[in-house]
C-alpha cells in the first residue's frame, strides 16, 4: 500500500511515517523543506532500515502532483503540509489562507484527476473555536475560529465536506489535533522549528538547553486552574498512531470520517513547565507576559468516537511526553542543524 504523505518530514509527518514503515505502509514524501529538514530522511532510514522515496515540491505545484501520482500506484495521501502557527497567522493571513486551503485544493484536484479517492487530513482542535464546553466532541460547534489559523482548517473541512457530498464515493478523514508533543523514544527524530517556537514545549525544550532565557508565558488570568492556557497535550507517537488506525480502518471505507485526536486531559502551561522540569532535572525560569491575540483559556477532547470506531486511544502519559521531548532536544540541543 502506497501513500502519498504531503509534508511528510516534518514534525507530525515524519513520526507519521515510521510509523506507517512500521505498519508495512509505503510512505512516498512530498515536502517543500520549508519547516523541515533532509536530514530527517537520513534518520527514518535508520530508525526503519528504509529510505522513503520523497519528492522536493510544494503541495501547491500541480504539475509535480500529477508527476507523482503518475509514477506511483497510489491509494491514499496523508495531508499534512500547511502553516502552522496561530500567532504567526495573525500577521500573514493570506500566507497561511494561501498555504493551507488553496494547496489543499490543488491536492484534492490532482487526486480526483489521477483516481485516488482516499485522504486523511490533518485538521485540527482550532475549528471549534473558544469552546462553550468542555470537553470537546466532534458534535460540538465549528467555525468560530479565533485566528486565521483555526479559519484555513474550518474552510478546508468545509471544502472537503462539501467535496463528498458532490462525489460520496470519496473517503475523507478529517483529524482534528488538539496539541501534538514529544519525540520519538530514540531521541532521532523530534520538533526543530525554524526560528522562535511558536508552540508551547518546544519553547520549554529550548529554555531547558539554554538556547532561550526564559519561557514567555502569554497571560496568567484565564478563568482556569492556575490562570495559564489549558490544552490537550498529545504524544506525537499517539499521534501517527491514529493515522495508521484512520488508514487501515476507515481509510477505503467512503464517507466523511471525522475524529478527535487527544487524550482527553487539559494540562495548563505551569503544569507543563514543572512536568518537563521533572524531566530534565532543574527548575526553569518563566516571566509572564500579556495575552496572545487568538488564544483561548482552555480546551480538550472528547475521545469516544475515535476509541469506538477506530480502536485508537492516546497511550503514552505527561511524564512521557516530557522524557521523550528533553531526550530528543539534550541530544540534538540546535535540533536538526547538529546534523
Amino acid at each position: 500500500m502506497k501513500v502519498l504523505v504531503t509534508g511528510g518530514i516534518g514534525y507530525i509527518g515524519s513520526h507519521t511515517c515510521i510509523a506507517m514503515i512500521e505498519a508495512g505502509i509505503e510512505p512516498i514524501i512530498l515536502d517543500n523543506l520549508s519547516n523541515s529538514k533532509l536530514a530527517v530522511l537520513d534518520r527514518i532510514e535508520t530508525l526503519t532500515s528504509i529510505r522513503p522515496v520523497f519528492y522536493q515540491g510544494d503541495v501547491r505545484d500541480q504539475d509535480k502532483l500529477d508527476l507523482i501520482f503518475s509514477e506511483h500506484e497510489i491509494s491514499s495521501v496523508i495531508h499534512f503540509a500547511g502553516l502552522k502557527s496561530v500567532g504567526e497567522s495573525v500577521a500573514k493571513p493570506l500566507e497561511y489562507f494561501d498555504n493551507n486551503v488553496n494547496g489543499s485544493l490543488v491536492l484534492a484536484r490532482s487526486m480526483r484527476k489521477a483516481g485516488v479517492k482516499s485522504i486523511v487530513f490533518s485538521s485540527s482542535a482550532t475549528v471549534y473555536g473558544d469552546p462553550k464546553v468542555v470537553p470537546i466532541s466532534e458534535n460540538s460547534p465549528t467555525g468560530a475560529t479565533t485566528n486565521p489559523y483555526g479559519r484555513s482548517k474550518y474552510i478546508v473541512e468545509q471544502c472537503f465536506s462539501d467535496l463528498f457530498a458532490a462525489e460520496p464515493l470519496w473517503s475523507i478523514t478529517l483529524l482534528r489535533y488538539f496539541n501534538p508533543v514529544g519525540a520519538h523514544p530514540s531521541g532521532l527524530i523530534g520538533e526543530d522549528p525554524q526560528g522562535m517556537p511558536n508552540n508551547l514545549m518546544p519553547f520549554i525544550a529550548q529554555v531547558a538547553v539554554g538556547r532561550r532565557d526564559f519561557l514567555a508565558v502569554f497571560g496568567d488570568d484565564y478563568d482556569t486552574v492556575d490562570g495559564t492556557g489549558v490544552r490537550d497535550y498529545i504524544h506525537v507517537m499517539d499521534v501517527a498512531a491514529g493515522h495508521i488506525a484512520a488508514l487501515k480502518i476507515v481509510g477505503e471505507k467512503a464517507g466523511l470520517h471525522i475524529y478527535n485526536l487527544g487524550t482527553g486531559q487539559g494540562r495548563s502551561v505551569l503544569e507543563m513547565l514543572d512536568a518537563f522540569s521533572l524531566a530534565c532535572g532543574k527548575t526553569l525560569p518563566y516571566q509572564i507576559l500579556p495575552r496572545r491575540a487568538g488564544d483561548i483559556a482552555q480546551c480538550w477532547a472528547s475521545t469516544e468516537k475515535a476509541q469506538q470506531e477506530l480502536d485508537w486511544h492516546a497511550t503514552r502519559t505527561l511524564n512521557e511526553m516530557a522524557a521523550d521531548t528533553w531526550n530528543w532536544q539534550s541530544k540534538n540541543p540546535q535540533g536538526y542543524s547538529d546534523c
